[in-house]
């Protein structure tokens, strides 16, 4: 186990990230953040509190809760009803994007409907795509071999990356 990113490191990278997404949506009255169930959703609150920290516009968040193994199998719910999110401004949240399959199938369920805009964020970007997906913002990307994975811990304090 290697670790990549510390607990410093990924708090600078949410900080950054949530700056960008500011830049992107600095003309919006409300921007709504929604997290892939488990680290995606934990992620998404963190960045919706760096970016209230620093603007005033309303930032909602909500969680993507979809069967990350076998997404085509059950059915993807959002934690809000869609209705919300017609024709909103809306970023589309996860800790890694491996395959792209998680995200891809997240990005369907949010295609159902009319939004205005959809922009993806992920921590850790790794570059083998089965799925033609891509990050709009990335904090770190990273090489690896097919064999290696990404995890990552978000436990408040002490937050961590590492390669397995």
């Amino acid at each position: 186990m290697q670790g990549i990113l510390d607990d410093k490191a990924i708090q600078q990278k949410i900080n950054r990230l949530a700056h960008e997404l500011i830049e992107d949506c600095y003309s919006e009255e409300r921007v709504y953040i929604g997290g892939i169930v488990g680290n995606g959703a934990l992620l998404a609150d963190m960045i919706k509190e760096a970016m209230s920290s620093v603007v005033s516009m309303k930032i909602d968040s909500f969680v993507i809760d979809l069967n990350k193994e076998e997404p085509w199998k059950d059915e993807i719910v959002l934690s809000l009803p869609e209705d919300e999110l017609k024709h909103a401004y809306i970023v589309l949240v996860d800790d890694v994007v491996n395959s792209g399959k998680t995200m891809q199938f997240a990005l369907t369920k949010l295609l159902t409907f009319p939004t205005q805009a959809i922009k993806t964020v992920t921590l850790v970007d790794r570059t083998h795509r089965r799925f033609p997906i891509k990050a709009d913002f990335v904090g770190m990307s990273l090489s690896t071999t097919l064999k290696e994975r990404v995890e990552v811990d978000l436990s408040p304090g002490n937050m961590k990356a590492y390669l397995v």
